[in-house]
């Protein structure tokens, strides 16, 4: 609590000498008789920059790296009597010097007098540690928010370009938020390829992707040689492959004609309702979708098909009226179907926005030239649209590859090769859950094959909007 109690004084510190440079810098514009060059309000946000960043980077930087000293501390410093403990009692001796040193409540693991003793010598150092390092660390935020205030207002003067400097700070926090994102997507793409680089160590690449058996629960391991049958991931590219063309077949169709129908055809007051009505779908939750599929849709779609067999039965269809007869709630009908109708605000918002941004000159020689609406908005509004539409169809076919709580809880969990809407599948990213659910040892090709799952899709959804970005880029100067 140190930490944000810490912030929260520099804030109102920072508050404070934004309002003192403010009016030293009004006081300057009056006393001098002629204008300031910058603006009273970015004097003082100067002085309060210059008074507030570098403290908060020492504050932050502490509260990041604090725990972590100490962490450090507690390995570094293992007793003899601890390191000659298998790695998991080690790891819960670590655990539990840490959690006496925060002051928490440690495991109900009962040691030895002389690892007790251990121990409590450990816990002590880690935590007269971290004291240390937040005294130092309040101790140089505050000399740092006095200097950069000291500095902040003696800069103030009626030439002073203050706004200059503020925009500097801007943009430097504006870099270090790109080049943040840049490394987050470097350190998750490194870890991926660092992952299933192990992972194909035991499994070949080619038994990967061909295989036509998914089972890692019962591959057998012998010396790290896995049974590479156990570890085709064909049936888990078939079903995500099957579920995400049935979810595109009815997102694609009623969220693009409902993008020309708002964009061309509704009044304003018919838009300004039904617009924010389909959007409010992308707001909902998809654990949501998820019961909705399996409580509402799953049960009613088997009634349906029963009732159908029912009929089919004794006729000419004999065998599939009993094959309906015995379809059941989770299939992959239900997941792509569900999985469409959370896609369709998606399709047709970005479709509404690029059919809209077709200009109207376009729609006026049309319409001038004696074509009809509809003759214009399918020969001219929508080739003209078409790239973006197209970008939009990819970017949600990436939406529907990454989704997981509906096909959890609507297609079921087992792995098989089938094209058959009827049948339940798996998809992808339904198995990374389910290899990483729980406590999971990163040392057996069953928990690292999440990993190689992880590439894969990265690799496919990366493709896709790529090949996005490029339709754009491709036909966007045609029409403008």
């Amino acid at each position: 609590m140190l930490t944000p109690v810490a912030i929260l004084v520099l804030v109102a510190f920072s508050g404070a000498i934004y309002w003192a440079g403010r009016r030293r810098a009004a006081g300057l514009a009056q006393g001098a008789g002629r204008p300031l060059n910058s603006r009273p309000n970015h004097h003082g946000a100067y002085a309060a920059v210059w008074t507030a960043a570098p403290a908060a980077l020492v504050l932050l930087l502490t509260g990041v790296l604090g725990d972590r000293l100490g962490e450090a501390l507690v390995e570094a410093r293992l007793p003899e009597v601890v390191r000659s403990m298998d790695l998991a009692q080690q790891q819960v001796f670590r655990d539990d010097a840490i959690a006496l040193a925060r002051g928490e409540s440690r495991s109900e693991t009962t040691y030895p007098a002389d690892v007790q003793s251990a121990l409590e010598v450990a816990a002590r150092e880690a935590q007269s540690l971290q004291a240390r390092l937040h005294a130092f660390s309040l101790a140089a935020a505050a000399v740092l928010a006095l200097a950069g205030a000291a500095w902040g207002l003696t800069r103030i003067r009626a030439a002073f370009r203050a706004r200059e400097g503020v925009e500097r700070w801007i943009k430097g926090l504006l870099l270090a938020c790109s080049v943040t994102a840049v490394f987050t997507t470097v350190g998750i793409v490194a870890s991926l390829v660092w992952e299933s680089w192990r992972f194909f160590q035991a499994v070949p690449l080619h038994a990967f992707l061909f295989g036509l058996e998914w089972d890692p629960q019962s591959a057998m391991y012998a010396d790290q040689v896995v049974s590479e049958g156990s570890f085709g991931a064909i049936p888990l590219f078939v079903g995500t492959f099957l579920i995400m063309l049935i979810a595109m077949l009815v997102a694609a169709p009623v969220g693009l004609f409902a993008a020309i129908y708002l964009s061309e055809y509704a009044s304003a007051r018919t838009r300004g309702i039904v617009k924010p009505l389909l959007e409010v779908l992308a707001g909902v939750p998809t654990v949501v979708y998820g019961f909705f599929a399996a409580l509402t849709v799953g049960p009613l779609f088997r009634a349906g098909f029963n009732a159908i067999g029912a009929e089919l039965v004794g006729g000419p269809f004999h065998d599939l009226g009993l094959y309906l007869g015995e379809v059941q709630n989770q299939m992959a009908l239900v997941a792509g179907a569900v999985m469409g109708v959370m896609l369709i605000p998606f399709v047709s918002s970005l479709s509404d926005d690029i059919i809209n941004a077709v200009p109207q000159s376009l729609r006026d020689g049309s319409l001038a030239m004696g074509a009809t609406r509809s003759e214009t908005v399918k020969k001219v509004v929508l080739p003209a649209a078409l790239p973006g539409v197209m970008a939009a169809m990819l970017l949600a076919v990436s939406r529907a590859v990454g989704e997981t709580m509906i096909v959890t809880m609507a297609a079921g969990l087992q792995a098989n090769t089938t094209i058959n809407p009827l049948e339940t599948v798996t998809t992808v990213t339904v198995q990374i859950v389910t290899l990483l659910t729980g406590d999971q040892e990163f040392d057996s090709p069953r928990t690292l094959s999440a990993f190689g799952l992880g590439l894969t899709l990265f690799v496919v959804t990366l493709m896709l909007n790529v090949i996005a970005l490029r339709i754009v880029q491709r036909y966007r100067e045609q029409y403008d």
